[in-house]
């Protein structure tokens, strides 16, 4: 992993649904790396952004290309949702870094009976041929953290390892990005993402 670490350029994709929190996830990252005086291109791409449709954003930090990472071009991905993952694949450079959250979210075409939604362990054993996962129920960790809706936090404290920004940075992003009352609940999220993905 030392050449993510090691550099200050990085490519993050980050996958959801509509209304799980993907653009404020990616506009903590992108305030802390502001604050921390990295160049950061940013695009959001959204099939149907109102909830049960794919959002993306693209995250480049310290690049000065444009601000969609080409395809095969990603050292990280971050799904909130398991088939989110499997849908962007093709963003992502072989070896390259996916931290999913486990919990699916249903969409429309599975509850009307006319797709099946795929095994999660199957979605995540496909994965790990070719590239390095971390897997685990964000969604459970926010509630544990004190509410659900800090999935996202939890997410953005999953990766913070992998990016070239400091974790005091990411913090303070979070406490001027969240609804103040969830401020605790938010970092605590931030937190136990954090723990769930050791970089060893």
């Amino acid at each position: 992993m030392s050449q993510v670490k090691g550099e200050k350029k990085l490519d993050l994709l980050i996958t959801g649904v509509g209304g799980q929190g993907a653009i404020l996830a990616s506009d903590i990252i992108g305030k802390a790396a502001v604050i921390s005086g990295l160049p950061i291109r940013a695009a959001e791409t959204h099939g149907m952004a109102q909830r049960g449709g794919s959002v993306v954003n693209h995250i480049r930090l310290g690049s000065d290309l444009g601000s969609m990472i080409p395809k095969k071009g990603a050292d990280i991905m971050l799904a909130l949702e398991p088939m989110e993952a499997v849908r962007y694949l093709d963003f992502l450079k072989d070896g390259g870094v996916i931290i999913v959250n486990t919990q699916t979210v249903i969409p429309v075409t599975v509850t009307s009976g006319l797709a099946k939604y795929p095994d999660v362990q199957e979605i995540l054993d496909v994965l790990s041929e070719k590239y390095i996962v971390k897997a685990f129920n964000a969604d459970e960790l926010a509630y544990e953290a004190g509410n659900r809706l800090a999935m996202n936090v939890a997410m953005v404290g999953a990766v913070s390892g992998y990016l070239p920004i400091p974790k005091e940075t990411l913090i303070e992003s979070v406490k001027a990005l969240v609804p103040q009352k969830t401020v605790e609940i938010n970092l605590r999220a931030f937190e136990m993402g954090r723990k769930k993905v050791d970089k060893s």
